[in-house]
């Protein structure tokens, strides 16, 4: 058995996954790797570019090692990118609010009699 760790270009929030399979051609002269699983009793082949190839490897050990750190690393980017976003919105909250306290201070002096007529306009 042979254990797959790959790029994943179509999902941004995941960036890799994990397989195993049962055989594997590879070649100097192409630029991909075709992948063979079991689907209901008959090979079914995938190709896969060999530059979106993490890791290929025979050691299931390795493998899991390897699997569960880009698991947790992935995991605390995830983690920095909620707080990051927690504190756009935070920001943008507090810029909301003192914009909409200026304005409000502004039409008030605007509506005042002790702003000379033609300042007004």
């Amino acid at each position: 058995m042979y254990y797959v760790i790959k790029k994943q270009h179509s999902t941004p929030l995941s960036t890799f996954i994990g397989f195993s399979v049962g055989k594997f051609i590879a070649s100097k002269n192409s630029d991909n790797i075709i992948f063979e699983f079991q689907k209901d009793g008959k090979p079914l082949r995938k190709w896969v570019k060999k530059e979106d190839i993490i890791l290929l490897t025979d050691n299931k050990e390795y493998y899991q090692k390897t699997l569960k750190h880009f698991s947790e690393i992935e995991s605390t980017q995830k983690k920095l990118v909620e707080e990051a976003q927690a504190h756009l919105s935070k920001s943008i909250e507090n810029f909301t609010e003192t914009m909409h306290s200026e304005i409000d201070e502004y039409e008030e002096l605007r509506d005042s009699s002790l702003i000379p007529y033609m300042l007004k306009y």
